[in-house]
């Protein structure tokens, strides 16, 4: 009796984490040819990457794959954009108005849980992080980090009910950055993931430091 219970209760259990399904909104961490939405996406890992940028070789071996996988979930969208930033500022001060994540904030399909990876560029380009600003927002707020990244969980939260959204921290960016994300996340309620110890090849993870991301999201989604 006690076998075909643990037996039943094992089989809802991968019936309802198979039911999940899993949007990603990123940048170049979580890029990879073939699986981006839209497909005009600017790109990081390709299926066919030059050695010497990168060790990651396959799809398998990006942290959002594995985690899906390893998870018994499904991939909705993966809108993820090489070089974007939150906001609308962008590396030597240019308008990335275009790539950010508050403008592809509202194509990431209908999923069970949302995964925000970001603010790695904000971090590098060198973006003010401004004031926090939690609402009556305007164009001009977007070009620092605080408000821009307000705005992207105040819209993620409003239009996505009954969704579990996480917000994924690289490791080693600013501090100023790395608190913020914690700080304007813990208003919203939305789970924030500090990474730690990410291997990483010209800024970006390679095999070691993807199968490292799924590790900790997954323990952090999937506790």
């Amino acid at each position: 009796m006690k076998r075909q219970l643990l037996y039943i209760i094992m089989c809802i259990y991968a019936l309802s984490a198979a039911s999940q399904r899993v949007s990603v909104l990123g940048d170049s961490y979580s890029t990879y040819e073939g699986f981006m939405t839209p497909s005009t996406n600017e790109l990081w890992y390709y299926a066919k990457n030059d050695t010497a940028k990168t060790d990651v070789s396959c799809v398998q071996d990006t942290w959002w794959w594995q985690l899906i996988k390893d998870n018994g979930c499904k991939l909705c969208v993966n809108n993820s954009y090489s070089g974007a930033t939150i906001g609308y500022t962008g590396y030597d001060g240019n308008d990335y108005s275009a790539r950010s994540f508050i403008t592809r904030m509202c194509n990431i399909g209908d999923p069970d849980i949302i995964l925000v990876f970001g603010a790695t560029n904000d971090s590098w380009a060198g973006e003010e992080v401004g004031e926090y600003k939690y609402s009556d927002w305007n164009y001009g707020d977007f070009a620092t980090f605080r408000p821009a990244m307000a705005y992207l969980l105040d819209y993620l939260t409003l239009h996505h009910p009954n969704v579990a959204i996480y917000f994924i921290v690289n490791s080693e960016l600013r501090d100023d950055i790395t608190e913020s994300c914690r700080t304007i996340c813990a208003h919203y309620g939305v789970g924030c993931i500090e990474l730690k110890d990410i291997d990483k090849k010209m800024g970006h993870p390679t095999k070691a430091g993807m199968k490292a991301i799924a590790e900790q999201v997954g323990k952090a989604v999937f506790k």
